[in-house]
């Protein structure tokens, strides 16, 4: 038995029920807390006495360890008398500049406006007018004195709550609170470090802006404002996650959108009871309708072109503050096969480029499954030239060649993650060694057949040119398992697989939207088009969103060329 107990003792292990730790305490009296202590740390209101409210920031922001919170107690000059105030705001958030000038300046130092001799409970103004004296007489009101006389500073709020402070506080703001006042001033000061407005760097088009978003939200909606320059687009403020309060902006065009699209999209961000929310990739989990087929149903983009372009569509973006992506809502299947160079090129050569993606959407999903299926069953639907060539290239090839194709597949998708994950200059230089040394290698001795090679790198160049990166790599997903019904039931196995796909797709949805809209059903959708009419017939919105207004042109738009229309006859 005490061996038995040995051996329980080193190799199990039994939780406590009670741990005994010892804390120093000097008294009970000093260390407890009594019930109105408990009241004051769990209020929300903000109390008139400002030293109550002093202890209750410095316990919520534990002013003590934290090296950036910074507390700057100061008297304040109004009319003659003085009040306790301090300041609450974060050390590399702010532009100490705009601080010193704008705020302490202001109401520490004495000056006209927090100067006065006469009545200190009336504010007296007069006025001249058709030489009739008009004398105002308000009453004097501390809050409205300081907010109007002695802050000069661009956006200045009033709350009542600690939340509301807080949260703007955390955001770059700085909180001024004053003894006898249950209010406390919101100063913007924000002055923290920011990436400048940039090029793409992923979605780069030869005649188009230059311009992509950054990972502040303000600077993003500003670069949204200057391309639509209308007073209808409408950017909603909606904070998401109980910890991080992360801002986000919904955005659109009030005349166009339609207000059911709008209010769903705005109901789902208001309900997600999640902590916090830090990237575009994790709200669009959040908020998209699940399908099997896992369809992209939101596009992301770097580029305030193409949100533009959407949001005069009569579509909605969402922008979210630390993310320079925004995501547009609603998206259907052509949207992921377009790219912003399209409207901007001549019409027969933008509908080349998108014959070419389509082709390469086939391509990426079922070229290898096509190989592995011609290889396994069909080997009669080849000339006798090609077949001798491929029979020739794997005679010493000791792998099925499903193993073959997987191993080949698998490899590339190794090259193509590590040329992702390494520094940039070195990038190049992996897919350059992994591509030629490690193909021609595996040739060389004998693992892989020198067509096969073909098909693999034919499979990966198609899929560069599907131009969302979301829907390329759902076609990359899929492509393993069309090889795998090639394998077992040759065409067999991928026509019933193709009937399967398309079949899901075509009952996906996307905010209600039909994924397939304008491909199925087969019926006439005006103003809507995988392949572009000339832009002096693009006249109609997409109907399938039902807009506010469908027409985004006139049926002769270029008067100059027909100035004595029917239409203007009829007018």
């Amino acid at each position: 038995m005490n061996f038995k107990n040995i051996l329980s003792s080193l190799f199990t292990y039994t939780p406590k029920e009670t741990y005994n730790f010892i804390l120093l305490e000097k008294s009970n009296s000093k260390t407890s807390i009594n019930h109105s202590e408990e009241n004051i740390l769990n209020t929300k209101k903000i109390f008139p006495t400002v030293s109550i409210n002093l202890e209750y920031v410095k316990s919520k922001y534990n002013s003590m360890i934290n090296s950036d919170i910074v507390i700057r107690e100061f008297i304040i000059n109004v009319r003659g008398k003085q009040y306790s105030a301090f300041l609450l705001y974060i050390d590399g958030m702010i532009n100490t500049d705009i601080m010193n000038r704008f705020v302490i300046e202001p109401l520490m130092l004495r000056n006209k406006s927090n100067l006065f001799d006469g009545n200190h409970d009336r504010i007296i103004s007069e006025a001249v007018a058709n030489n009739i004296t008009v004398r105002k007489v308000k009453k004097f009101n501390l809050p409205e004195y300081i907010m109007n006389c002695l802050m000069p500073q661009n956006t200045v709020k009033q709350y009542s709550e600690f939340e509301k402070i807080f949260n703007d506080v955390n955001s770059g703001n700085c909180a001024l609170f004053i003894d006898t006042l249950d209010v406390a001033f919101d100063i913007e000061v924000k002055g923290f470090e920011k990436r400048g407005v940039e090029k793409p760097q992923n979605e780069i088009v030869v005649k188009g802006a230059h311009e992509a978003f950054v990972e502040n939200i303000r600077t993003n909606t500003s670069l949204l404002r200057r391309s639509v320059h209308n007073e209808n687009l409408i950017m909603e403020n909606i904070e998401i996650g109980k910890i991080t309060k992360t801002n986000c902006a919904l955005c659109y065009i009030k005349n166009l959108a339609n207000s059911d699209l709008v209010g769903e999209i705005r109901y789902r961000l208001n309900n997600l009871q999640i902590d916090s929310m830090l990237s575009g990739g994790q709200l669009e989990q959040l908020i998209v309708d699940s399908n099997f087929l896992s369809m992209p149903q939101i596009i992301s983009t770097e580029r305030p072109d193409k949100c533009t372009s959407y949001l005069l569509d009569g579509r909605i973006v969402i922008l979210i503050n630390g993310v320079p992506y925004g995501l547009i809502i609603p998206a259907i299947l052509t949207d992921f096969l377009s790219s912003p160079d399209d409207k901007n090129m001549n019409t027969s050569f933008s509908n080349f480029i998108k014959f070419i993606r389509i082709l390469a959407a086939g391509i990426t999903l079922l070229l290898p499954g096509i190989y592995v299926a011609i290889c396994s069953f069909h080997q009669e639907l080849l000339p006798t030239d090609l077949l001798y060539s491929i029979i020739v290239s794997r005679e010493n090839v000791p792998f099925p060649v499903i193993l073959e194709i997987l191993l080949l597949e698998i490899s590339f998708e190794l090259i193509r993650e590590a040329g992702l994950r390494v520094p940039s200059p070195i990038g190049p230089t992996i897919s350059i060694v992994g591509a030629l040394v490690l193909g021609q290698a595996a040739v060389s001795a004998g693992i892989v057949s020198p067509i096969l090679i073909i098909v693999v790198a034919i499979t990966g160049i198609a899929s560069f040119a599907v131009p969302d990166y979301s829907y390329s790599f759902h076609l990359r997903l899929y492509r393993f398992i069309f090889i795998f019904l090639g394998y077992c039931c040759g065409f067999l196995g991928i026509g019933l697989g193709l009937f399967v796909y398309i079949s899901l797709l075509c009952n996906t949805n996307s905010f209600g939207i039909p994924y397939t809209s304008g491909i199925s059903p087969f019926v006439y959708t005006p103003g809507h088009s995988y392949f572009l009419k000339p832009i002096w017939k693009r006249d109609l919105r997409s109907n399938y969103l039902n807009p506010k207004k469908e027409r985004r042109q006139e049926k002769i738009a270029m008067k100059w060329k027909y100035p004595f229309s029917k239409e203007d006859d009829i007018k």
